[in-house]
């Protein structure tokens, strides 16, 4: 998640999940190099041709919403009251999963009765571990059980892989790799072409010669939408100056974008969080690679971060704004199940 310089799991937050804002480790430099000259890429782009197709044009706008209960009824009602207070337009929900939690699940059966596309965050386990096969008969069940659900899905597996605090368990950009491609052979075995591999780090490792973010791409043939973290952190960089580098490199590689989280973290001076969300539906609508972009609202004290509207009437004006705006009004595909989804406890 964001730039702060805790890196600590939001198990309080998210009932099933290692995400929250996170960013540099202590000491590192905050520094930002001048972002780079993009050229927002015009022609076509593409998916390997398996989970939801992205719109021709305009882009797609969700959230991740920290619940009152964390139970499938309580994430469903929370992400409800956050849609309709933006305006009712919102049609993704996000979702995270440890590793050895079994999904899709209720939730997901909540949200799609809510007629909402999902991305399903999927935290993973020590590479190493993984290519050994140690994991395999769980890799597979995630497979059928995804396969069983029917509906198309964006499957992010292993998010911000590039942040130092993950080394131990992804141990290389090249042990991650070998994870990925290992993970996807079972699910391409299985059958499964409702999932949407997306793959997703940090926008800040594209801007600092320490995390290398691209050197843990899977490849154009392995990754169906390419995706970015971005948050301002105590800095306050702006939307811009994250984004551009890390559109420099999807520039390249004739995949969708979707911002996977994004949110102010800080209070700021006023006015300073409606001023960053303001410039992000510029840049949305100025580079028609992004296709989706799904809002991180929550708060938590370890470490401390506040992305939500509670107090902050301006941003959830700028907010309603943008999820307002008829550009980001694109119809959905088809999300009617093949099948009925298997239940769990955590999802």
């Amino acid at each position: 998640m964001a730039s702060l310089s805790a890196l600590v799991c939001l198990v309080p937050v998210v009932a099933a999940c290692d995400s929250g804002p996170s960013g540099r480790p202590s000491g590192q430099a905050s520094f930002v190099p001048p972002p780079p000259s993009v050229e927002p890429r015009s022609d076509p782009v593409r998916t390997t041709g398996l989970g939801p197709q992205p719109p021709k044009k305009g882009a797609w706008l969700g959230a991740w919403v920290q619940p009152e209960f964390h139970n499938p009824a309580g994430r469903a009602a929370a992400f409800d009251a956050f849609n309709q207070a933006a305006g009712g337009k919102l049609a993704v929900a996000h979702m995270f999963h440890e590793w050895n939690k079994s999904f899709p699940g209720d939730t997901q059966a909540a949200f799609n009765t809510l007629g909402k596309l999902q991305m399903i965050s999927w935290s993973g386990t020590d590479t190493r571990s993984t290519v050994s096969g140690v994991y395999d008969s769980l890799i597979r069940q995630r497979a059928e059980d995804v396969k069983a659900f029917g509906i198309p899905v964006l499957l992010r597996y292993r998010w911000e892989m590039d942040r130092p605090n993950l080394r131990a368990s992804v141990h290389s950009p090249e042990d991650y790799v070998a994870a990925w491609k290992h993970i996807r052979a079972i699910f391409t075995e299985v059958g499964v072409t409702n999932a949407g591999w997306v793959w997703c780090p940090h926008a800040d490792g594209f801007a600092s010669s320490e995390r290398e973010a691209a050197a843990y791409y899977p490849g154009d043939d392995q990754v169906d939408w390419l995706c970015a973290d971005v948050y301002p952190g105590p800095e306050w960089v702006s939307f811009s100056e994250r984004m551009d580098h890390f559109m420099a490199f999807a520039s390249e590689h004739p995949r969708p974008v979707v911002i996977g989280e994004f949110g102010p973290t800080d209070k700021g001076r006023p006015g300073q969080r409606a001023d960053w969300l303001r410039e992000v539906r510029s840049y949305l609508k100025r580079h028609p690679q992004i296709k989706a972009a799904i809002y991180f609202s929550g708060r938590a004290t370890k470490p401390v971060y506040d992305t939500t509207f509670d107090d902050d009437p301006a941003s959830a004006a700028v907010f309603r704004e943008l999820a307002t705006d008829p550009y980001f009004d694109v119809p959905l595909p088809p999300l009617t199940p093949t099948s009925a989804p298997s239940s769990d406890s955590a999802g």
